[in-house]
């Protein structure tokens, strides 16, 4: 189970290093794609093979449902971290998450999110009023 919240910093190539708490869990191959809220989500093989499941038994009859499909899987890239536990995020996606300098990677129980600095803190301020309504 991923869970936390960790700061660690995007290089000029698009290297970004997963907490050490996260990275045995994620094992040698992750998949990484847009998450919802403006985030990218990283996934482990097995959950990545789970949500893949869930996700192509939804009916292609419907125009949101293919919608849906084309706009997650286009973006979707398989990634081996290296040595040093940075994994390597394609440009289009690191554009899509606004993704410059400083990172959130947070653990959301089955997957995890990493979030441009400004848009985790922002998305913080505006809904923590609504914590307890969520739960």
């Amino acid at each position: 189970m991923f869970m936390g919240e960790y700061t660690h910093n995007i290089d000029r190539k698009g290297r970004l290093i997963m907490p050490a708490r996260f990275r045995e869990e994620l094992g040698e191959r992750v998949y990484v794609t847009r998450g919802m809220d403006g985030c990218l989500n990283v996934y482990t093989l097995e959950e990545w093979t789970s949500v893949y499941k869930k996700y192509s038994s939804l009916p292609s009859t419907n125009p949101d449902a293919r919608m849906f499909m084309r706009f997650f899987m286009a973006k979707a890239t398989e990634v081996e971290p290296d040595a040093q536990g940075r994994i390597l995020i394609p440009s289009s996606l690191i554009a899509e998450a606004g993704l410059v300098k400083e990172c959130y990677i947070i653990g959301v129980a089955d997957h995890v999110e990493i979030w441009a600095k400004e848009k985790w803190l922002a998305l913080q301020e505006e809904m923590l009023p609504s914590y307890e309504k969520f739960a």
